[in-house]
């Protein structure tokens, strides 16, 4: 059992976990999926699509007739890591088919690895589709190759992401994102709710509600209104929000907004996240990047730090438990010492809860390559390390409030020795933190909402002690 490490990237999906095995002669595909949970929905959206086609999935290379990689682009060394899995899925099994945000880049693969059979861009679903039936024809069993409702999955069968929009209208200097995933395109309002309501009736008990911009989501469809059910629903984030909280009792159903950007308009969701009737978390993923505004307008951002300030006040007076949590660049092109203080001192105001950072890299291909005045690494790395320092104290310090309040937590994993892992409503799977729960697991089952009492805290941690199940 490990403490969540504060080098952890603040950025990745968790490990994707195949949950049946193919049956015998059943033509069948592997499947590696690299960085953020956006990528990991396009992975479970390509096997669901050739699942329903009679393809199985493997677990492991050597069962695999082909690998599909699904790569991630977004920096110089996540690009390094995907070459390295397309490499290795080369080596160990011969046929590979490479999709996703690196794969808008063919050319820089090809260089890397010219055996790879295709290369398609992201969301390219049938350009995936089309290279795997040319390296694997499908055989279909229709008595035998049934597919689950809720479609092929890639995380425990209790969470669930869920995409609500493509691309992004942001021009950020330091990202390529919008250039490989375009613009802004969101799902309507009654699709989200379709898949979601499926989940939820397949049992899974908390949906992380995704995308490039969440706050941003139905502006491209101009806020439109569907049919659902007996009623309508508006493609706009509040409607959504609202409506994805009313699919299941609270005590039932977890609904988690990550990626949402501090717009004016996030008011709107916090009096949902403070409503017990309502099912959406009071907790809110917000990619700050940097409090100075000098550095936010360089990165080419809104530069208004101070109103955040006011409105994180707002927040937290509308709903006094609400988590927040951010993720920040450090050593960014030009960023000074007084600059970097300035963020420290932000953070001292702010208190966030949850707190991720990274480093500044160069990607090829983004604006900010060329601002002046680059930051030495051995200063980023200080830098890094103060700033992970000042948001460990703030953590350990907001944990140890938690001794000796009851809450309730959501079972991820029971080792051997009876140990559950947990979490609680302030924490997102793979980036956030733990409660771990020792003694008296005895008939607890992954997936499980159950009560307890914290008892102990930790610097990203808690442990607590069992007061009831569900």
């Amino acid at each position: 059992m490990t403490s969540n490490p504060p080098d952890l990237r603040p950025d990745l999906a968790p490990k994707p976990t195949f949950a049946e095995p193919p049956r015998p002669d059943q033509p069948t595909l592997g499947m590696v999926s690299l960085g953020c949970p956006k990528a990991l929905v396009d992975s479970e959206r390509i096997l669901t699509r050739l699942r329903a086609e009679g393809y199985g999935i493997s677990a492991d290379y050597s069962g695999a007739d082909a690998v599909i990689v699904n790569t991630c682009g977004f920096l110089d060394s996540a690009k390094a890591e995907s070459l390295d899995a397309i490499g290795e899925a080369l080596k160990e099994n011969g046929k590979v088919i490479v999709t996703g945000c690196l794969g808008a880049e063919p050319d820089y693969i090809r260089e890397h690895h010219p055996r790879i059979l295709a290369v398609t861009g992201p969301h390219q679903y049938e350009q995936v589709l089309d290279a795997v039936h040319a390296a694997v024809p499908p055989s279909p069993d229709p008595f035998v190759d049934l597919l689950p409702a809720a479609g092929v999955k890639l995380t425990p069968r209790h969470f669930s992401y869920l995409k609500i929009s493509e691309g992004c209208n942001h021009k950020c200097k330091f990202c390529i994102i919008p250039d490989m995933r375009g613009r802004l395109a969101s799902r309507p309002g009654h699709a989200v709710l379709r898949e979601a309501d499926k989940l939820v009736q397949a049992g899974v008990r908390e949906l992380l509600v995704i995308s490039q911009d969440t706050s941003a989501y139905g502006l491209d469809r101009k806020y439109d209104v569907n049919p659902w059910k007996d009623g309508e629903i508006r493609s706009h984030i509040t409607d959504l929000t609202r409506a994805l909280g009313e699919l299941a009792p609270a005590e039932e159903l977890w609904v988690r907004l990550h990626y949402v950007y501090p717009y004016p308009s996030v008011r709107e969701l916090i009096p949902l996240m403070a409503d017990p009737e309502n099912a959406v978390l009071p907790y809110l993923d917000i990619p700050f990047q940097h409090a100075h505004p000098d550095v936010l307008r360089r990165m080419a951002r809104p530069a208004a730090a101070a109103k955040t300030l006011d409105e994180i006040r707002a927040w937290r007076a509308t709903c006094p438990e609400i988590t927040l949590r951010s993720t920040f660049i450090v050593g960014y092109p030009g960023e000074t010492e007084a600059e970097f203080q300035h963020l420290l001192d932000w953070m001292d105001e702010a208190q966030l809860d949850r707190v991720g950072c990274f480093k500044y890299e160069n990607v090829a291909g983004a604006r900010s390559n060329d601002l002046p005045d680059h930051v030495a690494e051995e200063v980023k790395q200080d830098r890094w390390e103060r700033f992970m320092a000042k948001a460990q104290a703030i953590s350990e310090a907001k944990l140890q409030a938690k001794v000796g309040q009851v809450c309730q937590v959501i079972v991820d994993e029971i080792d051997a020795d009876g140990i559950a892992t947990c979490r609680t409503k302030a924490d997102a799977p793979e980036i956030d933190g733990n409660l771990f729960i020792d003694d008296g697991t005895e008939g607890l089952s992954v997936g499980d909402l159950v009560t307890v009492e914290v008892d102990e805290a930790g610097e990203y941690d808690l442990w607590g002690v069992l007061r009831a199940r569900r």
